[in-house]
């Protein structure tokens, strides 16, 4: 079980949380099925929350659930939910599932990361990928940012750099937002501080106009002479009962262009 704990009380805590979300007492009273007064006094300690209270406020202010467990923590309640080993039995059903939805993904890249983009699971084709990069960045645990930003990582074979570093680092901004996590913090920091490769050009500056019309943001990176076109999707697993399995995030990227698809079932063949 989740067992961090706070000296901080659970009503500063929740207000936190409320002013993250920019929601008022009012507001999240009329989600929360209760009055502005309630949520005052809970926020101030003159009142205790009771355990089915917490859990409401925070389904409707869409905390994490590693923070639940903390709000429960800082209230005098036991942790609610578990944090499991990912390798642990009980989740052998899940890991049988994943590994079946990376192999049938094959021959195009998918992969499995946590809540700070650690790499726990991946098929062949990022593998694929990955192939040629220096030794110190596959060393495990593998970080999918490190590994994407890096200036001896990823990072020189992407054809658009620009527009797909701005990507990552607005989609961990989102995150950061929306999860107080120190590690994805300093993760932020550190990526958004690499140097870009020499020769990275601006969209504008490409002598490749892309021919085809991609419906997303594509992720074109070369690979032994071909560059792919790849769309981004990521997953993640619906009213999740247990902390590792609430921060797990399946990514599958979509060929983006015909050639991509014919190049890679080449390889695959």
């Amino acid at each position: 079980m989740t067992t961090v704990a706070t000296d901080t009380g659970v009503g500063p805590l929740l207000r936190g949380w409320r002013e993250q979300r920019r929601l008022s007492q009012l507001e999240l009273a009329l989600r929360a099925d209760s009055s502005a007064r309630h949520i005052s006094f809970v926020e101030t300690g003159r009142s205790r929350p009771s355990e089915e209270m917490i859990l409401r406020l925070a389904e409707h202010l869409d905390v994490p659930v590693r923070d639940r467990n903390a709000l429960l923590l800082a209230a005098g309640y036991a942790p609610r939910y578990a944090e499991s080993a990912l390798d642990a039995p009980e989740l052998e059903t899940l890991r049988e599932g994943i590994e079946r939805l990376l192999q049938g993904y094959e021959p195009f890249p998918a992969l499995v990361v946590d809540g700070s983009y650690t790499v726990v699971a991946a098929n062949r084709g990022i593998q694929l990928l990955l192939a040629g990069l220096p030794e110190q960045l596959l060393t495990p645990p593998l970080n999918a940012m490190r590994i994407t930003l890096h200036p001896e990582g990823l990072a020189p074979r992407i054809r658009n750099l620009r527009e797909w570093r701005g990507h990552l680092l607005a989609q961990m901004e989102r995150q950061i937002g929306l999860a107080r996590s120190a590690a994805l913090r300093a993760l932020y920091e550190e990526v958004a501080a690499y140097p870009l490769p020499d020769g990275t050009t601006d969209p504008d500056d490409r002598e490749d106009p892309e021919p085809y019309p991609y419906f997303a943001l594509p992720l074109r990176i070369e690979h032994d002479g071909h560059v792919l076109s790849f769309v981004s999707s990521i997953s993640t697993f619906n009213t999740p009962m247990d902390v590792t399995v609430a921060e797990l995030a399946i990514e599958t990227l979509l060929p983006a262009d015909p050639a991509t698809v014919a190049y890679l079932h080449s390889l695959d063949g």
